[in-house]
């Protein structure tokens, strides 16, 4: 990357629609729309963010690729503070192509993924955290994740890491002071005092934040819930009932499910990866026993799991072997089939001991009881949903690494001021605590770091 150079890259998905949008930026921009444009006004002014309607016309031979509108927005009052030049054309990829080529036989080079974001950040445009968020709101799968995407990209994450800062600023002087006058008759240090304020107004919100960034990935990252259950329990049934689709095939016959179906639902704003398994028994042919396979590895990385029952079969002996298998995982216990018995016949006594919720009567089929099934997921993966934090707030794992480094930095500081430490020793710990902070933004991320985060993107983002 150089001052001096022109990127360009189609910055709508592959495919098909109505239209497709090619972004350029540098300093050059502005020349090579001039070149590959014929604007129906042939005294076109290329005022700043004004769209203007016309041709891209081939230079050297003449043709016409395609009818488009045009725009020049002029730097510093663009998304990545220099000069940025799109051509708004029709939605096909063919034509994309064509006119992203004919850009790059010009002397434009080809953007990396994420180098339009990266240069927001290097201009100074946005920090760290809110380039990140960008990831997350191309990425997001739920309304919730979206919202808490929107609020990191609004500043939300920087303004309570920037709070912080703040107060670590506020003691490296007192203890730079300190350091610097070392025979000074008053105590410039009130140890006592700023071991407090550590406490309130480093360690606290620090702490809140970890305990976001955890909360965070649930909503960004979602949970695997896995369904288990012997043959014919219903679990496509239940697959298709949450999906509102027939995705999974469904008969009578057992063992018709031989490999593992994934979808994702959002269950309250949390991305679930609804994972549908082959009913596991004893004496399956070859294939299905593939499947048996697959779906417990699925058990042993599920975050939690759906065990059926069929309420109207009763419990068997190959029910209690199957959940001696995975209790010890995080379940729900679903009696499936309970429109057609009483939930008093179910016999349940081989759960005694066991710490498991009571067991959901449901009807996959009759989609009886499957908001309350929702709720009970989500509560399970959550908690008391009226005990989530609405902070608009999800640090993400590069985040939470910083964060860790940053609360042992303080526990350090504030256990030095509690034991009166010198201030040679403070000063270094309100350092370490400066330096992961300064991490998070971006202020000291460092160039593999910011190469791995950016690699993250699309191209034309």
């Amino acid at each position: 990357m150089t001052p001096e150079s022109t990127i360009a890259a189609i910055s709508t998905p592959p495919g098909a629609g109505g239209i497709g949008i090619i972004r350029m930026s540098g300093a050059q921009s502005l020349t090579h729309l001039q070149t590959v444009f014929r604007p129906l006004d042939s005294h076109c002014p290329y005022d700043s963010h004004r769209l203007y309607y016309g041709n891209i016309v081939h230079p050297s031979t003449a043709k016409i690729l395609d009818e488009v509108l045009a725009v020049y927005m002029a730097a510093p009052k663009t998304y990545t503070r220099e000069d940025v030049v799109e051509i708004h054309c029709h939605g096909n990829f063919l034509v994309l192509q064509s006119i992203l080529e004919l850009l790059l036989s010009l002397g434009v080079r080809l953007a990396d993924a994420g180098e339009f974001t990266k240069l927001a950040f290097l201009n100074g445009r946005i920090d760290l955290t809110r380039a990140e968020a960008v990831i997350d709101v191309l990425s997001a799968r739920t309304r919730k994740g979206m919202d808490m995407a929107l609020d990191q990209l609004g500043g939300s994450l920087y303004a309570q890491v920037d709070a912080i800062r703040g107060a670590l600023v506020h003691i490296r002087a007192l203890v730079e002071v300190a350091i610097d006058f070392p025979d000074e008759d008053i105590d410039i240090i009130d140890h006592a005092l700023l071991a407090d304020g550590v406490g309130k107004d480093i360690l606290l919100p620090l702490r809140k934040l970890l305990k976001q960034a955890e909360e965070g990935r649930i909503f960004r990252d979602g949970v695997s819930v896995v369904i288990v259950g012997l043959p014919n329990v219903g679990k496509s049934s239940l697959l298709n009932t949450l999906l509102q689709d027939e995705r999974a095939l469904v008969t009578a016959i057992p063992g018709t499910t031989r490999d593992t179906i994934e979808e994702y639902i959002d269950v309250h704003g949390v991305p679930v990866r609804i994972v549908d398994t082959a009913g596991i028994r004893e004496n399956a042919d070859a294939v299905e026993e593939l499947g048996i396979e697959r779906a417990r590895k699925q058990i042993d990385q599920a975050d939690l799991v759906l065990f059926m029952l069929d309420a109207v079969r009763g419990v068997e002996e190959e029910d209690r072997q199957l959940f001696a298998t995975v209790k010890k995982k995080p379940l729900l216990l679903l009696a499936n089939k309970s429109d057609l018995s009483e939930p008093s016949a179910l016999d349940t006594s081989f759960l005694k001991g066991e710490k498991q919720s009571p067991v959901l009567h449901i009807s996959a089929k009759q989609q009886q009881g499957i908001e309350e099934l929702k709720d009970a997921i989500f509560k399970s993966i959550v908690g008391d949903q009226k005990q989530w934090q609405e902070d608009g707030c999800a640090p993400n794992i590069r985040h939470k690494d910083s964060l860790q480094r940053a609360e042992a930095a303080a526990k350090r500081l504030k256990d030095g001021l509690t034991a009166t430490s010198t201030s040679d020793l403070l000063a270094i710990d309100t350092q370490d605590c400066l330096d992961q902070l300064d991490a998070i933004v971006g202020i000291t991320t460092t160039e593999d770091v910011l190469d791995v985060i950016f690699e993250q993107f699309c191209l034309g983002k």
